[in-house]
């Protein structure tokens, strides 16, 4: 069974990687946005198998749902027809923009592999607990119930500002 989440992990870490590169190096945006779709699906893979179920439903609930519903309507939005216009040449800040983003991601690597090595590789036994919704529930609606309903209360109020600003708008 540890060898079978393994090769999951493995899996979806590569796709997520994948998409990600796909998704930024495309001219036409709704192949970046589709690739978008399939990165946040790998991610949401990588929560499950990391015991985070709360985590990973919401990552395909908002992300997956709203954000990239809303993304496509400003890409539609924009009408973006002529591919000329996105097509930019190469100059030396991008060739230098590239290389420190590659030296970047080389430290990055070698500071994860250094930082992990020799730790501790099993999980906790009350992993996965923590990443339950009911869990999650407990907590925040028994030891945190102030502040959800405080930020309730900014959400309804941001929600009923843009509303009243879009009406005075379109009148």
């Amino acid at each position: 069974m540890q060898n079978l989440e393994l090769i999951f992990f493995i899996a979806f870490a590569i796709i997520a990687i994948y998409s990600a590169i796909m998704m930024v190096t495309r001219r036409n945006p709704i192949s970046s946005a589709l690739f978008l779709i399939l990165n946040f699906f790998a991610v949401s893979g990588v929560y499950l198998l990391l015991k985070a179920q709360f985590i990973a439903i919401i990552q395909v609930l908002v992300y997956m749902g709203a954000i990239m519903v809303l993304f496509l309507f400003v890409i539609m939005l924009l009408n973006l027809h002529d591919e000329n216009k996105l097509s930019e040449s190469i100059t030396y800040r991008k060739i230098t923009a590239v290389l420190l983003s590659i030296l970047l991601m080389g430290l990055l690597f070698v500071t994860f592999f250094f930082g992990f090595m020799g730790k501790k590789s099993e999980i906790h036994e009350t992993a996965g607990t923590i990443g339950k919704a009911e869990f999650l529930g407990k907590e925040l609606f028994l030891k945190y119930a102030f502040p959800v309903e405080i930020a309730g209360l900014l959400l309804l109020a941001a929600v009923v500002g843009a509303v009243v600003l879009a009406k005075k708008k379109f009148e």
